[in-house]
């Protein structure tokens, strides 16, 4: 009976695991799904819970401190006796205490590590973002070749059925000898050449769906596909009214890793004062109990209860430290960490350079994508009114087959430019919008 219940149990997750594979996935799905199961994203996230324990870890240094201690002593040899001879005696000594301490002030170093390890924690939380939108731009750039490579599988798939459909005309003129043996012969060689153009788009799919599920983390690609969105998204948003500047000035209040170099640039600033710490005297408070038992052998002692009780005592004491040398250590730790301030201004100024030539380049490749579109569009039309125009004079005995040929490879180039001039418009444009703030996806 069991055995059959977990056969049942391994099927139905077997059935499940194939229909999960089977679906067809959103961008916005696999985007999800990448960010679950990335390893480097669950690293970063692992950085965050381990600035979060030493924000907790700062925060909890204003506590006092509560530790006890016991110790046991034994002593051999000759020493001084009350009568003041010395003899050779064995004494023990046994004592307990429990003791606090708090820190008073201490140069404001504690707020400062507060606060540093608050900034920490934010610039590790920005950084977890910026990774996470890191693996959205992949999945979109490999979803997009996808969707590429499958629109010239299946252009290269039209062209193998126009081919076909000319191979049969033509052996069907073969028979009634108005075509030549060398004709057949010629279009069968290019619907050959065809079906290898079509193999190899087919094999191109295969690899590009491979590397999204390996990008995903899927165990296999079998059975994945995605979903083509119609050409009406595939146009791209208008550019009417956009600048890179514009859009710049959006990406740095929203980008993630503008917001962390900025973070880190206010955290290093915090450095500075606790390197400055070092200046300021710390004032320290102490408090405790203690008690202890004394006993030397062949001399009359009190009972360990008795001399607990009477020996019990208590202590409070403050400690101050004034700083009035440290070999320059304190002035150098300064002066490092005004360094590390100005190295950190000059790293946000590197993010911020990088940022806004990435949004020039981003905005530049997207009108070109826009102009090849609507060009491509265009010589796409112009070539399939070609074609066809040649097609009815090549049914009609007014044209060679060569001349078809070259007319159906013209258009069938044209169409494959149109693809790639379509998805590269759509990728562009999607990438442009997600440097504003906005959602990857199409």
């Amino acid at each position: 009976m069991k055995k059959t219940f977990f056969l049942v149990v391994l099927v139905v997750l077997v059935a499940l695991d194939t229909l999960a594979q089977n679906k067809q996935w959103t961008l916005r799905q696999c985007a999800d799904y990448a960010i679950e199961h990335n390893i480097s994203i669950k690293q970063k996230d692992n950085q965050c819970k381990q600035r979060d324990i030493q924000l907790s870890t700062a925060k909890n240094s204003r506590l006092p401190d509560l530790s006890a201690s016991a110790s046991e002593s034994f002593s051999f040899g000759r020493g001084l006796t009350l009568d003041n001879t010395y003899t050779n005696r064995s004494t023990s000594s046994t004592s307990f205490s429990l003791g606090t301490s708090v820190p008073l002030f201490t140069g404001f170093k504690i707020p400062n590590q507060i606060k540093l390890n608050q900034l920490n924690l934010e610039a590790a939380t920005q950084d977890l973002a910026k990774a996470k939108n890191d693996i959205r731009m992949q999945v979109a750039k490999a979803y997009v070749q996808i969707l590429y490579d499958t629109e010239i599988a299946d252009v290269a798939h039209r062209q193998i059925a126009i081919d076909s459909a000319q191979v049969v005309r033509l052996e069907a003129f073969l028979k009634n000898g108005k075509a030549s043996p060398a004709e057949v012969s010629q279009q069968q060689s290019t619907l050959a050449q065809a079906r290898l153009t079509a193999t190899q788009a087919d094999n191109n799919l295969q690899l590009s769906i491979l590397a999204l599920t390996q990008l995903l983390e899927l165990p296999s690609p079998e059975g994945f596909s995605v979903v083509r969105p119609s050409l009406a998204t595939t146009l791209g948003s208008s550019l009417m009214g956009i600048s890179p500047d514009a859009i710049y000035q959006e990406a740095l209040t929203l980008k993630p890793e503008v917001q962390a170099e900025q973070l880190r640039l206010t955290a290093s600033e915090r450095n500075i004062n606790i390197a400055k710490a070092a200046l300021y005297p710390t004032l320290n408070f102490s408090a405790g109990l203690q008690s202890n038992y004394y006993k030397t052998n062949g001399m009359q002692a009190d009972p360990f209860a008795t001399q607990m009780k009477n020996n019990f005592s208590q202590y409070i004491g403050f400690n101050l430290n004034v700083p009035i040398f440290s070999r320059f250590q304190t002035r150098n730790s300064i002066r490092s960490a005004r360094i590390d301030r100005d190295n950190q201004l000059l790293q946000l100024e590197s993010v911020k350079k990088t940022l806004y030539k990435e949004i020039q380049q981003v905005y530049y490749n997207a009108v070109a994508a826009d102009s090849k579109y609507h060009s491509s569009e265009a010589a796409a039309q112009s070539g399939k009114d070609a074609f066809e125009l040649m097609q009815a004079k090549y049914e009609n005995g007014k044209a060679t087959i060569t001349e078809f040929n070259e007319s159906k490879n013209n258009y069938l180039k044209a169409e494959s430019n149109l693809v790639q001039a379509r998805y590269e418009n759509l990728y562009q444009h999607a990438l442009l919008d997600f440097y504003r703030g906005r959602e990857l996806n199409f």
